[in-house]
């Protein structure tokens, strides 16, 4: 029998993993089942691991060094469940080791044998810092950068590492630096906040700022590694905030939610700044990598934590460093820590020095055909039923309908891969505005496509990557390709891209094999499915109750062979 580690992160982007001696089997965040966006407390994730594996160690990491405990026995709440109804099962906690297992999820999935590991978070761990010889501690700080090297089975040393606080002096040696500069996600986090978004949603921010250009009126943000405190005032540990008072140009005297929907209301200002956050953030990112090759000399690099998402500046790393191995973690939030602290766990205590390269992501629980066909009892009168195949799909694509997909396990991370995916005709030139429209989303924010692997590089500029199969790159369209697929080429002549074969997704390469016998075009429009402010769907019912609450007609449930349209 193999020993199964259940890994779980509390805390934003809540998940648990399921790693069976060493192989990572089972993966899904809290908030496909709780329905709360972020949810936090992997409950029922936990459970549901645990009435399907035989679990022999709960491994417990997140952003704190000690999480709310139970008054009469002092545990965490997660420990005293396993207590409670699992007493055989072992229980290690890692609260204290966010950034370790960002870099622990990235090391190990990425199929390197070393690598350099690189950390770009909005706050870790509220640590103790030692910064002298004696190892006394003199300051505390959250962790937001770091670089690790990595090595098997389980040596993770640290290079360099930020912390952030309101601690008045910046003190630095040759490791860690710690005082109250804002760093790099914190300046991304603070022009997110000043357009109005959230902390969490800045890759509205990404989406907005192809929009932009370089404006001689707005001053550089970075000075020194650090953002400029003439422009952010440091505001841990939320971080920091645009200085709008000090700063004539910044001011404004409207809310700016206005433009979110009105592509009228937006400012030059706030296509600029999102512009300028963008530019100056991936060039740090860069110099963080430039600096750790060139200490460590070694040329596989991996990249981790939420900074790891942004597929813009994910592809311009690839076209400034073509001559490294560079791999961005898809699961690259929070949740990924889950799977990085089990999977430090499995190697550490036995010595594994096996190399397990990520090639899927259809980690989400199982859902077998009479489930979903009872499931689909209850709704029978709300839809007519056809036969499903990729042929009659495709016409239906190629007519400028939108049909949401649902098969399989749900996808690992926060990017729809085909089996919770909404689709639609890439070719159609209103097909942007539409979508967004019928998804409730801002209109500035662009959409995804899906290729053949075969003919990815007919239609992108993949640069040095042999391919994107979990879409973490905005890649750019080859210029002569442009005008035909329109609805997904961003006003910057990007694309974030999925590339896929059939070894991968039958189903779906199937289907979109099918829109390229009918149109020439091996790529389909696809999107998350959900609608503005849900989490992705997780069971059929998420599916059909979204389908019934928006404007969406079709949904293709290819493990059954069938069509449903809406009534």
């Amino acid at each position: 029998m193999s020993y199964n580690i259940l890994g779980i992160n509390p805390g934003h982007n809540g998940s648990a993993c399921l790693v069976a001696d060493g192989e990572l089997v089972y993966y899904l965040e809290e908030e496909r089942l709780s329905r709360m966006k972020y949810d936090g407390n992997p409950f029922r994730t936990m459970v549901d691991i645990m009435s399907r594996y035989h679990v022999d160690e709960l491994v417990i990491v997140g952003t704190h060094v000690n999480h709310p405990t139970l008054d009469w026995t002092m545990e965490d709440a997660f420990t005293g469940l396993v207590r409670k109804f699992y007493p055989n099962v072992k229980t290690t906690i890692l609260g204290h080791e966010h950034h370790l297992t960002h870099a622990a999820c990235a090391f190990y999935n990425s199929g390197f044998k070393k690598a350099v590991a690189v950390i770009v978070d909005g706050a870790g761990t509220y640590k103790d810092i030692n910064m002298n010889e004696e190892g006394s501690i003199i300051a505390k700080g959250c962790e937001t950068e770091s670089v690790w090297q990595c090595e098997y089975p389980s040596n993770f040393s640290v290079l360099h590492k930020v912390f952030g606080d309101n601690f008045q002096n910046r003190m630095v040696n040759d490791k860690f630096d710690v005082g109250n500069s804002i760093t790099i996600v914190k300046a991304y986090e603070a022009v997110t906040n000043y357009l109005g978004f959230s902390f969490l949603e800045a890759g509205k921010t990404m989406g907005l700022s192809s929009y932009g250009k370089e404006n001689k009126d707005i001053p550089q943000l970075f000075k020194d590694n650090r953002a400029s405190k003439d422009i952010f005032i440091p505001n841990y540990p939320q971080g920091a905030y645009i200085d709008d008072q000090s700063n004539p140009i910044f001011k404004r005297n409207r809310d700016p939610k206005n433009f979110h929907h009105n592509f009228n209301e937006v400012l030059d200002i706030e296509k600029d700044l999102a512009y300028k956050i963008q530019k100056e953030t991936q060039e740090k990112v860069g110099n963080l990598i430039e600096q750790a090759i060139n200490v460590t000399k070694i040329n596989q690099v991996v990249i981790a934590g939420g900074y790891g998402l942004n597929c813009v500046a994910n592809y311009y790393l690839q076209k400034r460093f073509p001559n490294v191995e560079l791999y961005c973690e898809p699961i690259s939030h929070d949740g990924g820590t889950a799977i990085g602290g089990a999977k430090l766990t499995w190697h550490g205590n036995n010595n594994d020095n096996t190399i397990r390269k990520q090639t899927s992501l259809y980690y989400g629980p199982k859902y077998n055909e009479n489930h979903l066909k009872q499931t689909l009892l209850s709704v029978e009168d709300k839809f007519n039923t056809y036969e499903g195949n990729p042929k009659s799909v495709a016409e239906l694509l190629n007519e400028n309908n939108i049909v949401a997909m649902y098969q399989g396990s749900s996808e690992a991370g926060p990017r729809a891969l085909g089996n919770r995916s909404i689709l639609y005709n890439p070719t159609d030139p209103n097909g942007k505005d539409f979508v967004n429209k019928v998804k409730g989303r801002e209109w500035f924010r662009p959409f995804a496509g899906t290729v053949l692997e075969e003919n990815a590089n007919e239609w992108f500029d993949f640069s040095n990557m042999e391919g994107s199969p979990f879409m973490m790159y905005a890649v750019d369209v080859l210029p002569k390709k442009q005008d035909q697929i329109k609805a997904i080429t961003h006003v910057d002549g990007t694309c974030r891209i999925q590339t896929v074969n059939k070894l991968q997704n039958k189903n779906y390469y199937n289907l979109i094999n099918e829109f390229k016998k009918l149109t020439g075009v091996p790529i389909l429009f696809n999107t998350s499915f959900n609608l503005a402010g849900h989490p992705l769907v997780e069971t059929l019912n998420d599916a059909l109750q979204t389908v019934l609450g928006s404007d969406i007609k079709y949904l293709y449930i290819p493990d059954i062979n069938l069509l449903l349209e809406k009534k």
